[in-house]
């Protein structure tokens, strides 16, 4: 089956070629490690961990080759060091260990590789070096900047021209600047700050220059797919192509760009002044991870995403319906296969979650239809299909009983039984106010009953 990918570059959905079969690579960019990483940061996280799976189930998992980088040098990691009294490794081991930590909880694989950008100022010093020799960089004032005008496809990824972009963006304002797009590849570093040895004086790298050289150092010059957040499509995408181009005299960085959509926070943005800035690090300590996965994979990947209470109730809603099917098909072993050829088209087409999702509804009616009828066969086969799917997205990975119990004690749960059953009984009688009670006593337990067609289904509340 073919994949389609929106390539932002293109402006249009391509059919997805790799250079090597054998090796295909995607670049995803990865975190600033100062701080907890916000829900919105998470997005793309998740986003392109669905991509990653894809081309593993088409090509093999041998022969992908996904790198995420970690930026651990910069402004904001500077300054908490500082506050802190301590050196930047102590902040950026930190807040990494948090990232991998709340990564891991959302079902994210890890990455194949997973470059600092610590570990390649050798790498980066050699690639500013080519881009200073070939006459697109230039050394002012300790600094050493990219030249914007010596590149004329410089825009072509935004779709901007350097007038718009500069009045459209916050750009540094600096005598020594030829023009003012002209962007850092290497700066001076302020009093107490970390700094390297470089030909232009020491200092420390600029942002844009630690990807480009971390791609040519990790998987090559050119690479299939670069991905990441459409906010990062200018400057700092931009800022990667010009720099990569320049410095190799390739016609391309990368084959494929990806973007996914902007997270606004019921209908506003994101923003600490209005204080709904949502850190997944403490949402986890309520919320399944599977919830925030299924709700940021809810809308396509392109489009905005509106975080709302509601879209976590409703994704915690869908997760029970799912998990309810497998538990009441839990004494039957689920037939090995692969996933449904529905599920593995809607994401062939440019990573179609929301299609994608609502085939595993199907499958789970089929789980309900067969143990209505005690048909074992059709049991398994459904079971095994509807496990397969979800895994291609990185749901289901639970256990049934432990989803819907928690931690719930082995004298709770079964309360929890008999309370269920005896509602059973009363319902049978029609005695309506005994069974309301008997859900009252449940509701006070800290127990949420689901009643659906093949009976009632309970879980802990969150």
């Amino acid at each position: 089956m073919t994949i389609k990918l929106h390539d932002t570059l293109a402006r249009e959905k391509r059919d997805f070629v790799p250079a090597d079969p054998k090796r295909v690579t995607m670049y995803v960019c990865g975190p600033t490690v100062y701080n907890y990483a916000h829900i919105g940061n998470f997005r793309p996280v998740v986003v392109f961990d669905v991509l990653y799976r894809l081309l593993r189930h088409v090509y093999g998992a041998e022969h992908v080759v996904y790198a995420r980088n970690v930026t651990d040098v910069d402004d904001k990691i500077n300054k908490k060091a500082a506050d802190e009294g301590v050196g930047i490794k102590v902040i950026t081991d930190r807040y990494l260990a948090a990232y991998h930590q709340d990564a891991d909880a959302l079902g994210a694989l890890r990455p194949n590789l997973e470059p600092k950008a610590t570990d390649h100022i050798g790498a980066i010093l050699e690639m500013i070096g080519q881009l200073v020799d070939r006459g697109a960089a230039y050394a002012a004032e300790g600094h050493v900047l990219f030249d914007t005008q010596a590149f004329p496809d410089y825009g072509q990824l935004s779709g901007r021209d350097l007038d718009d972009m500069i009045a459209g963006a916050r750009v540094e304002v600096a005598p020594y600047k030829r023009h003012p797009a002209d962007f850092v590849l290497w700066k001076p570093s302020k009093a107490n700050e970390p700094e390297w040895e470089g030909p232009w004086g020491p200092g420390r790298p600029g942002w844009h220059i630690e990807c480009s050289a971390m791609i040519e150092k990790q998987l090559g010059r050119t690479i299939d797919i670069h991905a990441g957040g459409i906010d990062l499509a200018f400057p700092h995408h931009e800022n990667e192509l010009a720099q990569s181009r320049c410095a190799h005299g390739t016609p391309v960085l990368a084959n494929y760009w990806l973007h996914n959509g902007f997270l606004d926070m019921s209908g506003e943005k994101m923003s600490k002044s209005l204080g709904n800035v949502i850190i997944p690090h403490e949402l986890l300590e309520t919320t399944p991870g599977e919830v925030i996965r299924w709700a940021l994979l809810s809308g396509h990947y392109r489009q905005p995403l509106d975080w709302t209470p509601e879209l976590v109730e409703q994704s915690r809603k869908a997760l029970d319906r799912l998990y309810g099917a497998l538990r009441r098909a839990k004494t039957v072993e689920a037939a090995a296969g692969g996933p449904s050829d529905e599920v593995v088209a809607a994401l062939s087409d440019d990573l179609n979650t929301p299609l994608a999702v609502s085939g595993f509804f199907e499958i789970s009616s089929a789980i309900e239809k067969a143990v209505t009828a005690g048909d074992e066969a059709a049991i398994a086969a459904a079971k095994g299909r509807l496990l397969a799917s979800a895994g291609l997205l990185g749901f289901l990975q639970a256990d049934p009983d432990a989803w819907f119990e928690g931690d719930a004690s082995d004298d709770l749960k079964a309360q929890v039984e008999d309370l269920l059953a005896r509602r059973v009984e009363a319902r049978k009688a029609k005695d309506w106010t005994a069974a309301d009670a008997i859900r009252a006593e449940l509701d006070a337990l800290g127990v949420v009953v689901m009643d659906g067609p093949a009976g009632a289904t309970w879980r802990m509340k969150d």
